[in-house]
Order: C-alpha cells, then sequence, then structure tokens
C-alpha cells in the first residue's frame, strides 16, 4: 500500500491514499503507522478520500463538505478522531496538488469541521481560510508543572490557550494536562504563548491525542485569537519549534498561512485492514 509523508513547520503526518474509502482505519492501525520507532512516525494520520465515497458518514459540521471533491480523513497518533487540523489541511491540499488530483491553485477540502477553503501561493506556502476562531469564555489545565489559565478558543476543535509571563519554553508540557471536563467535555489542545514583539507570538502546544507537537495549525489560530482584543482585526506571526505561520484575523474569519512539504512516498508492509 502506498504512502507519503509530509509536514507543515515540522508537525507531521502519513498520508494514505484511499480515494474510494475502502480502508478501515482503526485506532490500532492508526497508532501503528504514527509510531516513531516500530512504525513510519508522525503526529497524525491523513486519509485522503473523495468525499463521494462516504456517503451518509458525513454528519454534523461535516455534512457542510458534502460539495467538496476529497475530503480529509484526519486522526491522532493515537488513533482518535479529530475535527480539524490546520497543518494537516496545507499538506492535504499539497499533496493533492503535487499529485495532480485537483487543478488551479485554489480549492475546498472536507474536514468534520466543515469544508475548508485554500489557496496555493506562488512562493510554495499555502492559506487556509479557518472560519471563525470563537472565544468561549475562561478555562484552566493542571500541567505538570503547576496550573495555568488561559482563554479556550474554539477553532473547529477545542483549545486553551494560555498567556505566560516567561518564555513558553520554560514550561513544562511534557505530561497529558488535566482539564475540567465541565470545560472541556471532549478534551482539548492546550497551548502556552508569549508576545515577544509587536506583532509577533511565540507558541508551545500539548495536542489531544498526540502529545507535545512542534506545531499546531488550529493552535496557531487560537493562540492568535486569544492575543487579540475583541473585536479587533489583527495580523500576527506565530512562531513554533517547528517554523512559523501567518495568522490574519478578521470579521470573516481566520486565514492561516504557511509552509506545507511532502517529504517522502513508498509502501507500507503492514496490514492496515480493508
Amino acid at each position: 500500500m502506498r504512502f507519503a509523508k509530509g509536514h507543515g513547520t515540522e508537525n507531521d503526518f502519513v498520508i494514505i491514499p484511499d480515494p474510494d474509502g475502502v480502508l478501515d482505519l482503526d485506532p490500532a492501525a492508526v497508532a501503528a503507522l504514527c509510531d516513531r520507532r516500530a512504525g513510519i512516525g508522525a503526529d497524525g494520520v491523513l486519509r485522503v478520500v473523495r468525499t463521494a465515497a462516504l456517503g451518509e458518514a458525513l454528519t454534523g459540521p461535516a455534512a457542510a463538505a458534502a460539495e467538496c471533491a476529497w475530503f480529509m480523513d484526519y486522526r491522532n497518533a493515537d488513533g482518535s478522531v479529530a475535527e480539524m487540523c490546520g497543518n494537516g489541511v496545507r499538506v492535504f491540499a499539497r499533496y493533492l496538488a503535487d499529485r495532480g488530483l485537483v487543478s488551479g491553485t485554489e480549492l475546498a477540502v472536507g474536514t468534520r469541521a466543515g469544508a475548508r477553503r485554500v489557496v496555493l501561493e506562488d512562493d510554495g506556502e499555502v492559506t487556509v481560510d479557518m472560519g471563525r476562531a470563537e472565544v468561549v469564555g475562561e478555562g484552566s489545565a493542571v500541567l505538570a508543572g503547576g496550573t495555568v489559565t488561559g482563554t479556550r478558543v474554539d477553532v473547529g476543535n477545542p483549545h486553551l490557550a494560555c498567556r505566560v509571563d516567561s518564555s513558553p519554553a520554560e514550561v513544562d508540557l511534557s505530561g497529558r494536562p488535566q482539564l475540567a471536563p465541565g470545560e472541556f467535555p471532549d478534551g482539548a489542545n492546550v497551548e502556552v504563548f508569549a508576545e515577544t514583539a509587536p506583532g509577533t507570538l511565540e507558541m508551545r502546544v500539548n495536542e489531544r491525542g498526540s502529545g507535545e507537537t512542534r506545531s499546531c495549525g488550529t493552535g496557531i489560530v487560537a493562540v492568535a485569537a486569544a492575543a487579540t482584543p475583541p473585536g479587533r482585526d489583527a495580523t500576527w506571526r506565530v512562531r513554533v519549534p517547528g517554523g512559523a505561520c501567518t495568522v490574519v484575523l478578521g470579521a470573516d474569519g481566520a486565514r492561516l498561512r504557511g509552509p506545507a512539504v511532502i517529504v517522502a512516498e513508498g509502501e507500507i508492509l503492514m496490514e492496515l485492514g480493508v
């Protein structure tokens, strides 16, 4: 079975082409693929499937993606299903373009959070219309180094974006954050960030289902929203351990721009289930 490997600011993914939707990617198979010692290694899996092949499986916000030709079936490294992945959408679009599965420089990608409009830029970067980043209130999390408080943000998936006084590099994100079930019944990604210069944020993230990663696209949008006064438009350059992305926040929603690279392809020599 063929696969590709790609990353966006070093948030890396195993890409599985399954246009007719015949694969049964159970959690164990996804976890095996993402294992960095016994598998290919990644923060998650992007299954490339034609939206039409999913039929009635598209429910909730995903049903709004029915008009998209291609659907990004994203799974976290532990095999759990995720609603959205900002870096993953960019890598997914780059894969479609590189393989000639789409034409032109603009396309729509289906996700469990709905359709996402994507532009392939001339300089090789990719811009994604992420929709509205909804600030829903305050929240807290217990990390290995203590309790942090922050802003709950919905970017199609749940986030807790925590501004810290020290450098984000000094925060211990090694353990799984403990979240209040009433605030986050489905868990959340937890970000710590600081403004290091006007218009520039530094961020680290512990992703739900993956642990600490080098980057998180939806998390980058979440910290930009948390750092912006209510009702304001803003442009932020957000630096993560794996690189940097730009977020533009406006009345029509958030746009995320950053790199997306396909680095390898090959064959998987393991059973995935059909």
